[in-house]
């Protein structure tokens, strides 16, 4: 046993009960997910549920009080999700769709926010600064529910986009609203003029530092030298946590640099992207674990049934009227079709940062804190139950998804001596992609694709495109690792 001993929510424990306990709840967590998976459950719901089992009303029977601690680590949480959505993408992904989803981002939040407080004063009796709070705290989508629905979706390429990048921007809009309305409600002279200044300077310093970091940080991956490789996810969680205290200490909206910067890395041809991709991806799930648990630990079952009824009233109307009504006014028609738009409306999934933000409203002591924070799980619960098991069946209802190659299974793979064959899809995220970003292991390479019936030879330079089929060459040896790569290309990302 570790010498030296410590205590968790008031609980003699050492060293090695830390271990225990750590090393049980993530085994834990991936057990969990797996279900979850396999029963069409959002994994968000099932850890939610596993922290309220752990929670004072549940059979773990852990009173968990520490707001202040929920709220920092939902924070980092966030940043690391935020960041690993950036970092799987690229920009000449996202530029075809940047203008609708920054309406979205920042139009469409205000809007929700406005909508859902003019309902909500109607529904809890707050008044009209709480009631604009409670919209602005459950205004913005979830990136960790966005970025896990879509990556493995079938929907339109085009309509994924719009919504991961919405999510990846809409959160520091949403963010600098509810610290804005805070500061309304225990001030009493501020004001409309003061809460929009907020909202200019936390967004537009968060994109002047995610902008200028982004640049020095893909200066520094496209030359980080092969023989400090491996400190290159060290290079990148330094990226990301400079990009967020940078931007947090000058008053600029930190989740904003940190996806900027997360998104500049992504966009950036290295050998090191692959590396990193798996790296932020298991770091991310690790923190939505940690983030969820310690969450659903803060809720108490005993104190939702007072607002219930009213809760679920509003979280229904902001899934079938709110949110859809607020896409319809914030992007102009010639950007999507009305089933596009519909679609759209209906894929705003709410996650972790509503609750996160609720964390906020309650470290600040307000009155109705506790209204809100509960309204705000019952809304996440009733998003994640509704949107996120149909969302793919209301696509498929609008023709709104992208099918397969009929002659070839998805990313069929066919291996013969060293030769491995990858058919593009529509939906791939490879599609558009340079070879030079693909991520394959240092000895496989991409030596034919043959487009069109025609054969094209390929450099670093050359942009993959849907239906090409791509020839790779690699060691037996490495067959395994060259089809983790693969399950990364069919993810829509």
């Amino acid at each position: 046993m570790l010498p030296g001993k410590h205590s968790i929510l008031g609980l003699p424990v050492n060293e090695t009960h830390i271990f225990l306990i750590v090393g049980s709840v993530l085994a834990a967590s991936i057990l969990i997910a797996h279900i979850a998976s396999r029963l069409g459950i959002p994994s968000l719901v099932a850890f939610l549920v596993f922290g309220m089992l752990l929670g004072s009303d549940g059979l773990g029977n852990i009173a968990f009080t520490n707001v202040e601690l929920a709220r920092a680590v939902g924070t980092v949480g966030l940043v690391a999700i935020l960041f690993e959505g950036g970092l799987s993408t690229s920009w000449r992904r996202l530029r075809s769709v940047i203008v609708p989803a920054t309406l979205l981002s920042t139009v469409g939040v205000a809007l929700t926010a406005a909508l859902t407080g003019v309902v909500a004063h109607s529904l809890f009796q707050l008044p009209w600064l709480y009631a604009f709070l409670l919209g602005a705290v459950v205004s913005s989508t979830d990136a960790a529910a966005v970025f896990a629905t879509f990556r493995f979706s079938k929907i339109r390429r085009s309509l994924a986009r719009t919504l991961e990048a919405e999510s990846g921007g809409n959160d520091p809009a949403a963010i600098a609203l509810t610290v804005g309305f805070i500061a309304w409600i225990q001030q009493p002279t501020y004001g409309l003029v003061d809460l929009s200044l907020l909202l200019l300077h936390q967004l537009g310093f968060g994109l002047l530092i995610g902008v200028a970091l982004g640049a020095a940080a893909m200066w520094i991956f496209a030359r980080l030298p092969h023989s400090i490789g491996a400190f290159a996810p060290v290079a990148s969680i330094a990226a990301c946590a400079l990009s967020f205290g940078i931007a947090d200490y000058i008053g600029g909206s930190g989740f904003l640099a940190v996806y900027l910067v997360g998104l500049a890395i992504g966009s950036t041809p290295s050998r090191y992207r692959g590396q990193l991709t798996v790296f932020h991806e298991g770091l991310a799930f690790v923190a939505q674990v940690a983030m969820f648990l310690i969450l659903g630990l803060f809720v108490f079952p005993h104190q939702l049934l007072s607002v219930a009824a009213a809760s679920i009233v509003l979280a229904v109307l902001l899934v079938f009227i709110i949110r859809p009504f607020a896409v319809w006014l914030s992007i102009p028609p010639r950007y999507f079709t009305v089933r596009e738009k519909a679609l759209l409306g209906y894929a705003g999934l709410r996650g972790a940062v509503p609750i996160v933000l609720g964390t906020f409203v309650l470290s600040s002591h307000l009155d109705h804190g506790e209204t809100i924070f509960n309204t705000v799980f019952f809304v996440v619960l009733t998003s994640a139950l509704i949107q996120g098991t149909t969302l793919e069946w209301v696509a498929e209802r609008l023709g709104l998804v992208d099918h397969l190659p009929s002659e070839e299974p998805a990313g069929a793979a066919k291996s013969k001596k060293e030769q491995i064959t990858f058919t593009v899809a529509p939906q791939h995220a490879i599609s558009g992609v340079m070879i030079a970003e693909v991520g394959l292991p240092h000895k496989a390479k991409i030596t034919k694709i043959t487009r069109h019936k025609k054969t094209v030879t390929p450099d670093g330079k050359t942009i993959i495109e849907t239906g090409d089929r791509l020839l790779i060459i690699a060691p037996l040896s490495m067959h395994p690792e060259v089809e983790d790569v693969f399950t990364r290309w069919r993810r829509r990302v």
